[in-house]
């Protein structure tokens, strides 16, 4: 039997129910997000919304599942680690010398997330889930290569707007990600291809490290 199918779920939210919540969750997120953005007086306020828009836009537009996890805690999980971003409200640079190196950051974490995201394309979440085993492009590194992106995209913005609520938002939301990976392979490992797959990459998130 499987971790999913051992969980007991109230009769009212089914996995197809749970998907659909997601989605609505994480649209009104980013929704909150643009208007603070907007009514930011920082003029790079606006790059906050690139990945943050990715995650939105492969929300919607994902594959429907029914293998997804109804367990409480990792719902919490995704949660956290997907909505402690989008709450970060855009500050002043407090150091402009280190803006090009944030920029930099910024880039390169912003080309990885989402060289993941278009091999994963229809198959993205947010939740525990599988909606198709991927292994190509990024994966072949780490087996987590867009939360390896995102973690560079919130360092970016943490060198030249560091501020104390930042710091705690991104730690919040870094420490949900690391519990959330393994809840993510907790299903995923029940699938034959992606057992495999773990055998072959052995870093999650950081080479020689995590």
């Amino acid at each position: 039997m499987t971790a999913i199918a051992e969980t007991k779920q109230p009769s009212c939210l089914t996995p197809a129910r749970a998907d659909r919540l997601e989605q609505v969750v994480i649209a009104l997120l980013w929704v909150w997000l643009v208007q603070r953005v907007l009514n930011s007086f920082n003029p790079d306020a606006w790059l906050l919304l690139i990945s943050e828009t990715a995650i939105m836009i492969f929300t919607v537009f994902r594959r429907p599942t029914q293998a997804i996890t109804m367990r409480l805690g990792d719902w919490l999980l995704a949660v956290t680690a997907t909505a402690a971003p989008m709450l970060v409200v855009p500050g002043v640079m407090l150091v402009p010398s280190l803006e090009k190196v944030g920029i930099a950051l910024f880039i390169v974490g912003n080309l990885f997330q989402l060289w993941a995201k278009l091999i994963l394309r229809r198959s993205f979440g947010v939740a525990a889930a599988n909606r198709g085993v991927k292994i190509a492009g990024p994966y072949r590194f780490v087996r987590h290569p867009m939360y390896a992106g995102y973690a560079i995209i919130h360092l970016a913005f943490l060198v030249g707007m560091l501020m104390p609520v930042k710091l705690v938002l991104y730690a919040l939301g870094g420490w949900a990600q690391i519990l959330r990976i393994k809840a993510e392979e907790n299903v995923l490992s029940q699938d034959p291809k992606y057992a495999d797959y773990m055998t072959k990459v052995k870093w999650r998130l950081i080479p020689g490290v995590f």
